[in-house]
């Protein structure tokens, strides 16, 4: 492998961990957020979209953009995600009312999400698969190093500056990286290029007449026009909106609306022009009409029917109230849409020639087995990141978030390091095994969490088990996605790749749901026995006893939880020893080794 394609491979790793610290740092920005978009800070389910959203993008249109990595190439993909993410982090930053954020977030989600499959995708294309291990575990684990710094980072820039500068910094992240890589890329990357023993494949091919191209400067100067004059709609500067002259651009030309206004006019022309500009320029800024072949080519139809499927799903889920419910009042009628549009995707899969999951693309064993293992270890992992940190709001830091958050960190940190070694276990092991192990790990730390106390956590002891659990479900990333790759054509890696992140995420929404409603009604039982306050409360002694016993009863909830995390944990293990046993992950299968042992 060239040293311009192991920087280009590098870059990417760092577009997925700058993508994943976003996915974490709208946590801790969400109020200021909400009230920039004139939502009282007490209506906390109005601001679900903002989440919801960016969900939606990451997750129903994976498949979609996995594909295209396939078809079209892995650097156009991660380039135009890149594109997407900053627009979105463009849009959110400026964003005016709750539509407008939601509708940034949900770019963000698209273009954050496209960098998964097509990175992990490169692994592939760049290694053999007895020498991915490594790569894909360097990969896993940069990007958990992102939801560790997503929030330190959030934090940094809202101690001394606006919740806005945050997406700033994105946009500015998103062009730098899409200009390196773009930069490092061969002159056109078609397909894979290597071929599975490590040969360059013949889809790569040489255009040096593409490279010399003249530049579309209509195009570019149309594109500015655009983005002056819409950054402008979304600000509306006091200072020119004031001024007797400019502030004329800014009164609507009939009925009300910002976007009615000369200046919004302008924005939307020049973008109408920008887009008729790239489907009939012969050598456009942007090749509208490529991408158009290309996501036909992947099958749109299929890719609208599954992300409306899961669509359903992630809100049925996402939109639910734990405390009440495993999904929302209207997650009936989201999870009948979904199963409705599931049954119209696999009839279209039947009746087209070429469909977005083409024929026996899964088939094997080890390709379906990762997906569902990847939805259990999703399962699993969702109430380490979420429980943690309540578990020690409940108990020793019930008034800072951020000592509750740092908790969760000891637990982060360990799980780049597994998944560094699980890459590296990957070249010597089989991929179930070192699965198996890792989510044994992460099963004990889970059943050892499940014995906290009330003063558990102030023991230096208590980090034994987050680093145990960290490292178990780091170790456990690497031969998952190794076990895909190594069992799918190379004309399907993007696509597989996505299945297995969709996996996980929903995996992470169904478990959240159903183990926090399991763990609520252990609270309900515990609270049931606890006396009233007017029983209770004649005393300031007797008020301490009836708050301790409460937070008793919220430590039981948490055992729970903790307890369903490790069955989640050991039922990944079980499946990734049975349905990983035939994934070609080494160079030698341990059915050769054996022989050659005599």
């Amino acid at each position: 492998m060239t040293r311009s394609s192991r920087w280009l491979l590098g870059l990417a790793a760092v577009a997925v961990a700058f993508a994943a610290a976003d996915t974490y740092v709208v946590v801790l920005a969400l109020p200021d957020m909400m009230a920039s978009a004139g939502v009282p800070v007490e209506q906390l389910q109005r601001a679900a979209p903002i989440v919801s959203g960016f969900l939606l993008g990451y997750v129903a249109m994976l498949p979609l953009i996995g594909r295209i990595a396939d078809l079209r190439g892995r650097v156009p993909v991660l380039v135009a995600a890149l594109l997407v993410f900053a627009l979105g982090s463009l849009v959110t930053a400026l964003a005016y009312d709750m539509p407008t954020m939601v509708t940034g977030r949900f770019l963000q989600g698209v273009g954050g999400g496209g960098l998964v499959p097509a990175t992990l995708a490169l692994v592939a294309d760049l290694y053999p698969a007895e020498r991915r291990g490594i790569p894909l575990g360097i990969v896993s684990a940069v990007q958990e190093i992102g939801s560790v710094l997503g929030p330190l980072f959030g934090a940094l820039v809202l101690a001394f500056a606006d919740w806005r500068v945050i997406f700033l910094v994105n946009l500015a992240v998103g062009l730098i990286l899409a200009a390196a890589i773009k930069r490092l890329s061969p002159p056109v990357v078609e397909g894979p290029l290597v071929e599975q023993g490590g040969a360059p494949a013949p889809s790569v091919v040489e255009t040096p007449a593409r490279a010399g191209r003249p530049f579309d400067w209509i195009g570019l100067l149309l594109a500015l026009v655009t983005f002056v004059t819409g950054v402008l709609v979304f600000v509306q500067p006091s200072q020119l909106m004031r001024d007797l002259t400019y502030g004329q651009l800014f009164i609507p030309i009939t009925g009300d609306g910002r976007w009615l206004t000369p200046l919004g006019v302008t924005a939307i022309g020049a973008f109408v022009l920008l887009v008729i500009r790239c489907c009939t320029a012969r050598r456009p800024l942007l090749d509208i009409p490529g991408w158009i072949r290309t996501v036909r080519e992947a099958d749109v139809v299929g890719a609208v029917l599954l992300a409306l499927a899961l669509a359903g799903v992630i809100l049925a889920f996402a939109t639910a109230d734990p405390k009440v419910q495993v999904f929302s009042d209207q997650g009936l009628w989201y999870l009948l849409g979904a199963a409705l549009a599931a049954v119209a995707f696999v009839l279209h899969l039947r009746r087209v020639d070429q469909p977005l999951v083409p024929a026996g693309a899964l088939r094997r064993t080890p390709a379906w087995g990762a997906m569902l293992v990847s939805f259990f270890i999703g399962a699993a992992l969702i109430a380490a990141l979420i429980d943690i940190p309540l578990f020690a709001r409940t108990t020793v830091y019930p008034g800072s978030q951020l000592m509750a958050a740092l908790v969760l960190v000891r637990f982060l940190v360990a799980l780049p390091v597994g998944a560094v070694v699980g890459g590296y276990l990957t070249h010597r092991l089989p991929a179930g095994v070192v699965t198996a192990a890792g989510m044994v790990l992460a099963a004990v730390g889970f059943l050892w969490m499940a014995t906290w106390g009330l003063e558990s956590l102030e023991s230096p002891v208590a980090t034994l088990p987050l680093v145990i659990g960290g490292f178990g479900f780091g170790l456990a990333l690497a031969p998952v996605n190794a076990a895909v790759l190594a069992s799918t054509a190379d004309d399907v890696h993007g696509l597989a790749s996505a299945f297995v992140v969709v996996s996980r995420m929903v995996g992470m929404l169904v478990g959240i749901s159903a183990l926090t409603t399991i763990g609520l009604r252990r609270y309900y039982s515990e609270q049931a026995d606890v006396p009233s306050v007017r029983d209770v409360c004649d005393g300031a002694s007797r008020c301490a006893e009836f708050t301790r016993l409460l937070k008793v009863a919220g430590i039981a909830q948490e055992q729970t939880v903790f307890t369903g995390a490790a069955v989640c944990a050991l039922v990944a293990a079980v499946l990734a020893l049975v349905l990983f046993r035939r994934a070609p992950t080494r160079a030698i299968s341990t059915g050769d080794l054996l022989r050659s042992a005599g």
